[in-house]
């Protein structure tokens, strides 16, 4: 007991103090402005904070008066907003059916039985007449892995079918194993057939391979959210989107005369050939489309020397509003872990940077986000049109969800051994006496589904820090564990929440943050 007490108290008293930041002395006041943003924002008053809603501009003013109040400069221009367009569709191919004509026979996909489509075009109506379908196996594209499933097809004008997830999925010794890629991804395979002038993809559902079932996939037969181009109307997208039951490919294999089961074996081999099917289909879709806007909210603190080039501290600010009520009768879904917590984080960051005697080399631009729910909507869209250039901007550090959580000796790290930000991490998980061990399992795709990703796809670092599972206090675990409140009403703010390890948290990346702002030079990727 006297060994424990020990090791509490000295890492207590590094956490009060991070490597780069003497200041950081009244854990407790530092908890008390945390737990006071996660009530406000995770609050009924917030309704949820639904975009496109009353909320929203309830939302977004707070957050921008929080940044005004704190010393912020407005992030776009003379505003703290940056507008961001999207287009919502509702898709329903006409007779609910997809007629195939095949060598063998024609069949019919039923809607959403066998398939569910959808398109990013503001149009009334999606025609494909006379269109053939291609298998391309996992329709990647990978020359870092020798893989190419485009080689040797022409996919342009048809609609491709591709399997979900990546090789690895099956096969330890391809790709990353368990460990999936960005190229198991299905937003990758739209991506993809996007570049190879394709006129639309279904991904090939599996569960066991998408760790969700058919259920989740079919909830695309509701209104679908994309960027809008007001300049194209979005004419350039996929024609369509959508995703392919392993029954109704069963049907279009046997249709064309093609073995599913052998097809699919194959396909998950190194060297399998992808080909068009021998037969085709003309469809018609019905299109409701609806144009709004929604807003991404970012302050500066603008730094000295280096200016011009930003360190972005990122967390999401929508939730999902009012939805299916629980046990209890409660339906806002209030999102105070998600994403409370993480702006919590941010407008914390910013205010303790900003009263820092000296302003940091670098600029720091504080990022909350609209749509990440939806789809990593609204930092896709800062990424295109950024504050700062990408190719100055060093480096990205993301909160989602980040209490409540327990003190824990270890720092969990997914995304590391890929970047600088490495060096940072550990210098500053070891000033808190802490350890840090580096998560290799993205089984789940976790490391791809949050807004820091847009940012690495433009070649900014990042990496996602976890929870530990070392605690400092075993007879203390985290008595609201994340599967009790993801996405469900009860994700409520508690005056029993455990604000130990996400005050250490939030302390860490004060000091990653700090020194990435004040490097001679932005990280690179190994």
């Amino acid at each position: 007991m006297k060994k424990y007490c020990l090791a509490l108290l000295a890492l207590t008293a590094c956490l009060a103090v991070p490597t780069t930041a003497q200041t950081l002395t009244h854990p407790s006041q530092d908890e008390a402005l945390l737990r006071h943003w996660i009530q406000v924002l995770g609050s009924d008053n917030f309704g949820g904070r639904m975009p496109m809603t009353e909320y929203e501009t309830k939302t977004v003013n707070y957050l921008a008066d929080e940044m005004r109040a704190i010393g912020l400069q407005p992030a776009f221009g003379d505003s703290y907003f940056q507008e961001v367009q999207t287009v919502s569709t509702i898709c329903r191919p006409v007779g609910g059916k997809l007629r195939v004509k095949g060598a063998r026979k024609r069949v019919d996909l039923l809607f959403p039985e066998d398939f569910v489509a959808w398109t990013a075009r503001a149009t009334d109506k999606v025609e494909l007449p006379n269109v053939e379908f291609v298998f391309c196996g996992f329709g990647i594209d990978a020359p870092e892995f020798g893989w190419n499933d485009f080689d040797g097809v022409d996919v342009r004008g048809k609609i491709i079918i591709a399997m979900v997830n990546d090789p690895g999925f099956y096969d330890a010794s391809l790709f990353q194993g368990k460990n999936m890629t960005y190229y198991g991804r299905w937003t990758y395979k739209f991506e993809e057939a996007q570049r190879r002038g394709a006129a639309g993809c279904l991904v090939l559902h599996n569960t066991a391979a998408a760790s969700y079932g058919w259920n989740v996939a079919a909830n695309h037969t509701g209104s679908n959210l994309a960027l809008y181009d007001p300049a194209t109307g979005n004419a350039d997208a996929l024609a369509i989107k959508g995703w392919l039951h392993e029954d109704g490919c069963r049907k279009l294999f046997q249709a064309a005369g093609v073995d599913f089961d052998a097809t699919l074996a194959a396909a998950k081999r190194p060297g399998f050939r992808s080909f068009v099917l021998k037969e085709k289909t003309s469809l018609v879709m019905n299109v409701d489309y609806k144009i709004e806007q929604t807003r991404n909210v970012a302050g500066v603190l603008p730094g000295t020397d280096l200016k011009d080039e930003a360190v972005i501290f990122s967390a999401h600010w929508d939730h999902f509003g009012f939805g299916e009520p629980d046990e209890t009768g409660d339906n806002i879904y209030n999102g105070a872990s998600d994403n409370g917590s993480g702006m919590a984080a941010v407008l914390w960051l910013a205010k303790k940077y900003a009263e820092q005697p000296v302003r940091p080399r670098r600029s720091m631009v504080f990022f909350i986000p609209t749509l990440e729910e939806s789809g990593i909507f609204g930092s896709e869209y800062y990424c295109a049109h950024p504050a700062f250039p990408m190719e100055k901007t060093a480096a990205c550090i993301n909160f989602d969800c980040i209490a409540p959580e327990p003190l824990t000796y270890d720092v969990m790290v997914l995304g590391g051994g890929k970047c600088e930000l490495d060096r940072y991490i550990v210098a500053n998980a070891g000033a808190q006496g802490r350890y840090v061990v580096w998560n290799d399992d993205n089984s789940d795709g976790w490391y791809f589904r949050s807004d820091h990703f847009n940012f690495v796809k433009k070649g900014v670092p990042a990496v996602v820090i976890e929870y530990g599972k070392d605690l400092v206090d075993p007879s203390r675990p985290n008595k609201y564990p994340r599967s009790d409140w993801y996405h469900k009403p009860s994700d409520e703010y508690k005056e029993d929440w455990d604000f130990s390890g996400t005050l250490a948290h939030v302390r860490l990346m004060f000091g990653v943050g700090l020194d990435v702002a004040n490097a001679d030079r932005k990280p690179v990727w190994y």
